[in-house]
C-alpha cells in the first residue's frame, strides 16, 4: 500500500474554531483505592526471596534500597518487580546449587545494573569484568517472567496481610495500633 498524501483545503470561511472545554475527570473510588493499594505495596509488601537456608546473607544494603527502586519502578508504570527486589530474590538461590547459564547472565547482569545504580566503583569494576554487556532475546523473556512472577507474589502476599488485619469502620485505616503497642 503506498503512503497517501493529506492535504486539507481552505475554503475562506471565517470561522472561530470550536473551543471544547476540557473535563474534569475526577478519580473514581476505585482508582484511589488503587493508588493507596499501590503505594503501600512499594513500602509496606514483604521481600520475596528464595526459600532456603542462604535467605538470611542477602546484604543489608540491597535489602535498604528495595522500597526506593519499588517506588521508582512503580513511577515509570512498570507492574513488575524491580530489579534490586529482582537481584535480592536470585542472590540465596544462587548459593543453593549451580544454576543454568542463562539464569547465570541475567543475575550477574542484574548486579552489573545494581553497581551502576549505586555506583560503586569497586563493585562495578569486578561486576563489568563478569557480566554480559546486554541479555539475549530469551534472557530478557525469563528476567520479565521472574519479575512478573515476583510482583504478583508480593501483591499476594500484602492481600493477604491487609485481609488478616481489621479495617476501621470510620476511616479506613488499618488498626494495627493494637499489636505495636
Amino acid at each position: 500500500m503506498e503512503n497517501l498524501k493529506v492535504v486539507q483545503f481552505d475554503f475562506g470561511f471565517e470561522c472561530k474554531p470550536i473551543i471544547i472545554k476540557e473535563k474534569v475527570v475526577k478519580p473514581t473510588k476505585k482508582e484511589k483505592s488503587d493508588f493507596v493499594f499501590d503505594f503501600m505495596d512499594c513500602l509496606a509488601s514483604p521481600i520475596i526471596v528464595f526459600k532456603c537456608a542462604w535467605q538470611d546473607t542477602i546484604p543489608k544494603d540491597i535489602l535498604g534500597k528495595i522500597k526506593l527502586s519499588r517506588i521508582m519502578c512503580s513511577m515509570t508504570g512498570d507492574k513488575m518487580a524491580s530489579l534490586t527486589e529482582t537481584l535480592a530474590y536470585m542472590m540465596p538461590r544462587t548459593f543453593e546449587a549451580p544454576m543454568q547459564t542463562e539464569w547465570v547472565n541475567i543475575y550477574t547482569w542484574l548486579g552489573l545494573q545494581y553497581a551502576i545504580q549505586t555506583k560503586s566503583k569497586d563493585q562495578l569494576e569486578a561486576m563489568i569484568e563478569i557480566a554480559p554487556k546486554e541479555l539475549s532475546d530469551y534472557e530478557k523473556g525469563l528476567l520479565k517472567n521472574l519479575r512478573l512472577w515476583i510482583y504478583d507474589k508480593r501483591r499476594k502476599a500484602l492481600k493477604g496481610i491487609l485481609k488478616k488485619n481489621k479495617v476501621s469502620k470510620d476511616d479506613g485505616i488499618l488498626d494495627i495500633q493494637e499489636k505495636l503497642f
